[in-house]
């Protein structure tokens, strides 16, 4: 007996196991179509964060630069904390994107 990956959820699985106690797929047969939508639930769950991400840095800007006046005291900090958090976050998930793609080509 030894310890292998399951193709969808990627834990570790007996070699012997039926089915993966985590996602239940089975382990016999050909698991194309349990990869493939285990390829495309990754992909949008990547999606959404880039999505998220991307909204955050928005509503910093529009926290900071509202009303045309200069931005002060806990309207800059939010404002700079959003922004940077959604630049970083998106920054990281469209690494992450290129990566998947690259992984699944």
């Amino acid at each position: 007996m030894a310890l292998v990956q399951c193709p969808v959820c990627q834990k570790r699985i007996s070699s012997k196991a039926s089915s993966c106690p985590h996602c239940k797929t089975g382990t016999q047969g050909d698991n194309g179509s349990a990869l493939r939508i285990a390829n495309i639930k990754k992909s949008q769950r990547l999606m959404n964060q880039s999505f998220l991400a991307m909204t955050l840095f928005v509503s910093g800007v529009v926290v900071m630069f509202w009303g045309g006046e200069e931005p002060e005291g806990l309207r800059l900090m939010s404002g700079a904390v959003l922004l940077t958090l959604g630049f970083v976050g998106y920054l990281v998930t469209r690494v992450q994107i290129v990566l998947h793609k690259r992984k699944s080509v």
